[in-house]
C-alpha cells in the first residue's frame, strides 16, 4: 500500500479553493476540502489510476462539474509513496510552475 504525502503547496491550493467558494457563498466548503482529501485515498492502493500528465508526473480526477478538481501527483515506486504537489478546480487553467520538472 503505497503512502500518500501532501507537499506544503496543497494548503496554499486549500485555502485557495476555500476562499473561492466562501466568495461565491457555497454551503459545507469545508467538507468539500474534506472530500478532496478522502478522494485522495484511493492512491493508496491505485497509485497510478490518474492520467499521466508532463514529466511522469499523473493527475487524478476528483468529483465533476461544480464539485470537480484536479490532484497533480508523482508516484515513486521505489519508495511506494505518492507525492501530491497540487490541486485544483477542473475549471482554474493549470498548475503553472508545479508542472514543471521537481
Amino acid at each position: 500500500m503505497a503512502r500518500i504525502e501532501l507537499s506544503p503547496e496543497v494548503a496554499e491550493d486549500f485555502d485557495r479553493l476555500l476562499v473561492h467558494l466562501e466568495t461565491y457563498q457555497v454551503e459545507n466548503s469545508g467538507q468539500r476540502i474534506g472530500e478532496i482529501i478522502t478522494a485522495l485515498d484511493v492512491l493508496e492502493q491505485n497509485p497510478l489510476i490518474g492520467r499521466p500528465v508532463a514529466n511522469g508526473k499523473r493527475e487524478l480526477v476528483i468529483g465533476r462539474r461544480t464539485r470537480g478538481y484536479l490532484a497533480l501527483y508523482r508516484y515513486v515506486p521505489e519508495m511506494d509513496i505518492v507525492f501530491v504537489l497540487a490541486i485544483r478546480s477542473q475549471r482554474e487553467a493549470g498548475y503553472a510552475e508545479r508542472l514543471e520538472d521537481g
